[in-house]
């Protein structure tokens, strides 16, 4: 066909589908007969109103910047559909107000244009699509042929994104739901933890109450079982001072492992980003799950604990080009992602298969309405952002210039909230630790990298501990950047549990279904000697110990400290380092481990260390140490060797596994919430990865008289441990692979 030919075919198209939406326009009504009324283009998304005259109904407005035509569709309960055409188009949104219709409603959207893979345009009507702003979401998305917009089983795969498929996905994919906005916070009070004084713990909310016997069956796995006094009471009892719930945005499952009888465990597929994931609902899923969250968060705020989201803006479960059509792909796939110049073909910076294309407007307004919901309407108290980077790219590369960072900086909603980047992505300069903006905190990996590796005995010299346990100044201390900037952390949801890291060398992800190629081969950890879980008691011991290392180094470090649910009872994944796949024991916390030999003394060791560092405001420095000398010839941080004297420019570059640090209480920067001068105790701590004792000479004058001992990871029972007291100049044998950590008892007045 010529190019002349092809052009008046696509005219032709276009005529038919005018001709065939003005014809239903001119016939449209409601249920109940009523017509659809103009509305308004804003707020997007259904919004239920009281409309002109005093009538009830719900408005939608959609952002679809290239359509030619977008229909409403109405579901009742046996799924009847109903189409109604939103005539009214006002700077590129499409909006009605159709009178009678209110919460509970069943609802997507088709959206009509051209079909043309090869200029990125893949509007196909025989699509049911999501509300972007859908504030609930009711089914499942479990990906049938139908929900693909090209056919997918085309012979030609190579070709098969490029075929439409017109078979209707109406009855395959879960739809929106009208929600009543009811709730205006009033009595709901939030913590407001400030940074230095935060502690995060990093939860899934299916997998946390899983198996927790103090929550009833019915709640188990659900907003509701988190928010059950059982499930509160160990998060108050153990010190932490948020949650940060792995994505709780309406997520769907990759096809290939629905094929494997599998599902996205951990949820980083978004579809939804203001609908609460309908599965963790125990009430319902019609917006029945809206309220049921707003009562979780009510009830973790009522006991002191904030409530952080970890969120995936940066790609959406359509995949690429061969990905199914769910939402953005079929209401303006060129508007929202990035496509390469072949449009074919979508720029991945995520390696889940698209990018969202936040420089756009329409994108960038998306998210940020998404994230104000959440925090005025949802009552959270900040975000993780998954793969952060991605978000802060202009064109192509990372930019903290960049519109998404710059609307952040001046929202008057946002910046007033925790946000916390992962500081990477998957393209190119996609590296980026160190360098997001003020008000912005990151997960530091190369703290988790520096501690991991120490406790394995795989650091050279201990200058990179020493940065990362003093709160990593050398990535942070620039732009007004404070210690806090660090979240600090040796596991995460992604990686080896805790107990894992000292039990395994070698990652095990068999049941993945992926030959164990998926996860990643990095791990830096140490099995102790033996191979997965063993009997023989020197081994188990050890790793009892380094576990103790490990959460001890986290907990007495400069910065934010995050722990991973489970950790502090020495959870185990059985060697699986990716389990996002695995929505069973292996991904689920076990209650039961404190049973287990030295498990509850761990999750003993954890409170103590958490009670210890929300009572000492040296161990929540507002501000980087300066090391300099003070006046009374002590500095506000020293490091020692095991000889007891100051470390040296050599001593820094010098093979060593023992590192003294002192932190001084004396003179902390900053001032009280009365203006007066903050003061506190002065503590030791000597971390010694090294095999064998070692003789540790205590700092005499002016650094201490003398020294009590508060922990040493050498005992298995803390509790147990007699106050010792050491005198300054004492030497202290230290037991191999151990923290010995001492607060100063005496300290010399004057430097003579």
């Amino acid at each position: 066909m010529s190019s002349a030919a092809e052009q008046e075919a696509v005219r032709a198209e276009r005529e038919a589908v005018r001709a065939e939406q003005e014809a239903v326009r001119r016939h449209a009504r409601a249920p109940g007969g009523a017509a659809v009324w103009p509305g308004a283009p804003t707020p997007l998304g259904a919004r239920v109103r009281v409309g002109p005259g005093g009538v009830a109904g719900t408005n939608f407005a959609l952002w679809a910047g290239g359509a030619e035509a977008v229909e409403l569709c109405l579901f009742d309960g046996n799924g009847t559909e109903t189409r109604l055409p939103l005539a009214e188009l006002t700077h590129e949104i499409w909006h009605g107000f159709v009178p009678g219709v209110g919460p509970g409603q069943r609802y997507g959207y088709r959206v009509h244009g051209r079909w043309d893979p090869w200029t990125g345009a893949r509007w196909n009507p025989a699509k049911l699509l999501l509300d972007p702003y859908a504030r609930a979401v009711d089914g499942d998305f479990s990906l049938p042929p139908e929900v693909y917009g090209h056919v997918r089983d085309w012979p030609q795969q190579h070709v098969a994104d490029t075929v439409r498929d017109e078979r209707d996905s109406a009855p395959y994919v879960p739809k929106g739901v009208v929600v009543q906005d009811d709730d205006d916070w009033a009595d709901d009070r939030r913590p407001k933890t400030p940074w230095p004084d935060s502690v995060i713990y990093e939860l899934h909310v299916r997998g946390f109450t899983m198996r927790h016997p103090g929550v009833p069956e019915r709640l188990r796995g659900t907003y509701a079982g988190l928010a059950h006094p059982a499930a509160v009471e160990h998060l108050v009892r153990l010190g932490v001072t948020a949650v940060e719930l792995l994505p709780v945005h309406q997520f769907a499952h990759e096809d290939h492992l629905l094929r494997r009888g599998l599902s996205n465990y951990w949820g980083y597929n978004s579809i939804g980003y203001f609908a609460p994931h309908a599965g963790y609902a125990a009430s319902g899923t019609t917006g029945q799950q809206v309220g049921e969250f707003k009562r979780m968060v009510r009830a973790l705020h009522a006991a002191g604990i904030e409530v952080i989201l970890d969120v995936v803006y940066n790609h959406t479960a359509e995949a690429g080009e061969l990905g199914p059509t769910l939402s953005l792909k079929g209401i303006d796939n060129r508007g929202y992602y990035r496509l390469q110049s072949d449009a074919r073909r979508y720029a991945d910076y995520t390696g889940c298969g698209n990018t969202l294309h936040v420089v756009r407007p329409q994108v960038l307004r998306l998210i940020t309405d998404s994230l104000r919901y959440w925090v005025t309407e949802m009552g959270v108290d900040g975000f993780r952002f998954d793969l952060a980077a991605a978000l802060a790219r202009s064109m192509h590369d990372v930019d903290m210039l960049s519109p998404f960072l710059a609307v952040i900086a001046q929202d008057p909603v946002l910046r007033r909230v925790k946000l916390i980047a992962e500081p990477w992505d998957v393209g190119n300069g996609g590296y980026q630790v160190g360098s997001f903006p003020p008000l912005w905190t990151e997960w530091n990996d190369r703290y988790r990298d520096a501690v991991r590796d120490f406790w394995r005995g795989a650091l050279p010299d201990v200058r990179d501990l020493g940065y990362r346990l003093s709160g990593s100044s050398d990535l942070y201390a620039w732009g007004g950047r404070r210690p806090y900037a660090s979240v600090n952390f040796v596991t995460a949801h992604d990686g080896f549990t805790l107990r894992d890291l000292v039990t395994y060398e070698r990652k095990h992800n068999e049941a993945n279904g992926e030959g164990n190629r998926d996860g990643t081969d990095d791990n830096r950890s140490w099995n102790c000697g033996v191979e997965g879980e063993t009997d023989d008691p020197a081994v188990n011991t050890l790793r009892r110990r380094q576990l103790r290392n490990l959460m001890t180094s986290v907990l007495l470090s400069t910065g934010v400290p995050m722990l991973v649910a489970g950790d502090e009872m020495g959870r185990t994944q059985g060697g699986n380092n990716n389990a996002y796949c695995q929505d069973n024991e292996t991904g689920w916390l076990d209650w039961t481990l404190p049973e287990e030999p030295g498990r509850a003394q761990l999750l003993a060791l954890t409170r103590r260390l958490l009670a210890l560092r929300h009572r000492h405001p040296v161990l929540r420095r507002r501000a980087f140490f300066s090391g300099r000398q003070g006046a009374d010839g002590l500095r506000d941080l020293a490091w020692f060797t095991a000889a007891g004297t100051e470390m040296t420019e050599a001593d820094w570059y010098a093979p060593a596994a023992t590192l003294g640090l002192y932190l001084s209480g004396r003179d902390i920067p900053g001032r009280d919430a009365r203006g007066e001068r903050i003061t506190d105790d002065s503590f030791l701590a000597v971390l010694h990865a090294g095999p064998e004792p070692v003789a540790f000479r205590l700092p005499g004058a002016p650094w201490a008289e003398s020294y009590e001992l508060v922990v040493d990871t050498a005992r298995e029972d803390q509790e147990a441990a007699p106050a010792t007291v050491h005198r300054g100049g004492e030497v202290l044998t230290v037991a191999g692979r151990s923290v010995v950590l001492l607060r100063v008892a005496g300290v010399q007045e004057s430097c003579t």
